[in-house]
């Protein structure tokens, strides 16, 4: 099938991007890239420099392109912005509210101080990728995405409607819903974890923090919500992994990173659980032609194959010289093999 791309990827920096860029860059042809680095990608300068680091941490002869985003907030600077989309360095900016997620205390606090960059942005075609969780205290942490799509997203896209907007990682149902009534303005991307863990996962039997990760997994019914919606063939669902590498000793402690290393088997997981949905042949539009078309780009023109056979093995965890980072854990046996 056509090689798949990766549309929401952490690949950090320094001595941890230089252990897993390898990672992703054998199995996908691109990835979006998440900005939310220390200090956070905020500027074109910034995406370029590290755009470069990254491009040095891919193996000799890798084909694989990183797609950089800028890193949303209130003092975002509007024509750094459009001279960075301009010139193709930057394919997106990322809007993160402040304290959802790993690094983002500098995102959005106040998301109406941002109308004149999200109107700039819909003027110039920039999408945004957004993580749609309030972060309230008051609002149940299971119920944060729905929250947001209510109080935050909807009325932000009514201010804005020529705005590109993408979900990313959606867990729950109505953010499946939500994502498919605006065609063409509207996407999500789904996680290889989300369509194979629910919260049990994380707590039935002990707390694993392996599968511990924000959005946090919900109920059974959610994820059967994301599969239906990840194998229909709808163009407004696309994978994005959110892998995102912790070191074991972060995320195995009394306050562990929330984060799943997905980027060395997800293929194989996705292949497995699309031939049991019975929806095989909607896996090429999930992994590599509906991100695409969505941003406005030609899918990738090689091709990877897949073989099924004997249960096959994965690392445990891949070696940094920060300490291990544990591999995705589907809990199920992967029969599909990926050759290029």
């Amino acid at each position: 099938m056509t090689r798949p791309d990766d549309w929401h990827l952490h690949l950090r920096d320094g001595a941890m991007l230089n252990a897993i860029a390898p990672e992703s860059a054998r199995d996908f042809g691109r990835a979006i890239i998440m900005p939310n680095l220390l200090p956070p990608i905020v500027t074109s300068t910034q995406a370029l420099s590290y755009k470069k680091r990254i491009m040095a941490a891919l193996p000799d002869g890798s084909n694989f392109k990183p797609l950089m985003t800028l890193y949303l907030n209130e003092k975002t600077d509007k024509n750094d912005l459009s001279r960075a989309h301009a010139s193709g360095l930057v394919i997106a900016a990322k809007l993160y509210p402040a304290g959802a997620t790993t690094n983002s205390d500098g995102g959005v606090k106040d998301f109406h101080k941002l109308q004149p960059i999200l109107e700039h942005m819909a003027e110039i075609g920039m999408p945004m990728c957004v993580h749609g969780e309030v972060t309230d205290l008051d609002v149940d942490i299971f119920d944060r995405e729905a929250v947001f799509i209510d109080r935050i997203l909807d009325p932000m896209r009514c201010r804005v409607p020529d705005l590109k907007v993408v979900m990313e990682h959606i867990t729950t149902e109505e953010g499946a819903e939500y994502a498919k009534s605006a065609p063409g303005k509207l996407a999500a991307t789904i996680t290889t974890h989300h369509l194979i863990i629910n919260r049990n996962h994380i707590l039935s039997g002990g707390l694993r923090p392996h599968y511990y990760c924000l959005p946090v997994a919900k109920r059974e019914t959610h994820r059967l919500a994301l599969l239906k919606a990840a194998t229909s063939g709808s163009e407004c669902y696309f994978l994005g992994t959110d892998s995102a590498p912790h070191t074991d000793a972060l995320k195995e402690n009394a306050c562990g990173c929330a984060g799943i290393f997905s980027a060395t088997n997800t293929v194989s997981c996705l292949a497995e659980i699309f031939e049991a949905a019975g929806a095989l042949d909607q896996l090429e539009n999930f992994t590599s032609l509906s991100g695409p078309k969505f941003y406005g780009l030609a899918p990738n023109v090689d091709k990877i194959h897949l073989t099924k056979g004997a249960p096959i093995t994965f690392p445990e965890f891949i070696k940094t010289h920060l300490g291990p980072v544990t591999v995705f854990d589907p809990g199920i046996d992967l029969h599909w093999q990926v050759s290029n």
